[in-house]
């Protein structure tokens, strides 16, 4: 008699689990395709080496899978290093790490740099002033702060509006806040090649989307063309927000 028990249960979770998220890491990589055919490959392995017990096919398709992981790990890097890093920074964590923070007492306003933000987007958006802002989160941008210019500046405006002023030198990179001040600007972002996007979006719209397929890191992007105002977060991009959908998305990190 075969007994089935909650660690069973847990089993058939954890797995149901990992396939999701494997599911969810390959539909925002535009590799579903990708994964449908691996896990039909998974299928075939099981029923063949297990329930049929054909040893010599199970044999063949156990060596190709230990291969096949190999060269998923390699194909797959950075959505894997992103998963991983979601995995590491999430929500159900942060309460153990207050837990154990010895300045958990102290408060501070975290939100004081969103109005400036806003506000700079507001007046970029009517004078059709291109500009593109990613806000770093749990996982560092240090990298990317390096191929631009060190700010280190407090977050400001009019600040902001200068730096993407048409004639700034620094207008056509990203600006990188970080630790609620101004790191860096005219910083060079990872671009996406997201055949979905549409045809109409230009460069600042897929390094927006780029540098959340890559990290956990959130952009705004102010269309030089349209005015438009648009936010990419997790590997998806929110076209045409209005000023204050932008201030409850940036209120909601």
């Amino acid at each position: 008699m075969i007994e089935f028990g909650i660690k069973d249960i847990i089993d058939i979770l954890l797995v149901a689990l990992l396939l999701f998220y494997l599911y969810k890491m390959m539909k925002e990589s535009g590799s579903l395709n990708i994964f449908i055919g691996v896990l039909a490959f998974i299928v075939v392995w099981v029923v063949s080496s297990e329930i049929l017990e054909m040893r010599l096919i199970g044999t063949i398709l156990g060596k190709v899978m230990n291969i096949g992981l190999i060269i998923f790990v390699i194909l797959f890097q950075e959505p894997i290093k992103r998963f991983l890093v979601g995995l590491g920074s999430h929500k159900n964590w942060r309460a153990i790490r207050r837990f154990f923070n010895k300045h958990n007492d102290v408060e501070t306003d975290d939100k004081a740099w969103i109005m400036p933000i806003v506000r700079a987007c507001m007046s970029m958006s009517k004078q059709k002033t291109g500009a593109l802002i990613v806000i770093e989160r749990e996982h560092s941008l240090d990298k990317y702060e390096r191929l631009g210019d060190i700010i280190d500046a407090k977050i400001n405006a009019r600040l902001i509006e200068n730096i993407f002023f048409k004639n700034s030198p620094l207008h056509d990179g990203a600006m990188i806040i970080s630790h609620n001040k101004i790191s860096a600007c005219g910083c060079i972002l990872p671009v996406s090649h997201d055949s979905s996007l549409p045809r109409n979006l230009g460069l600042r719209h897929r390094s927006a989307l780029g540098i959340t397929q890559v990290c956990d890191a959130v952009s705004i992007v102010v269309s030089e063309e349209t005015g438009n105002i648009s936010v990419a977060k997790d590997a998806t991009i929110r076209l045409k927000l209005t000023v204050t959908e932008l201030e409850h998305f940036l209120s909601s990190l």
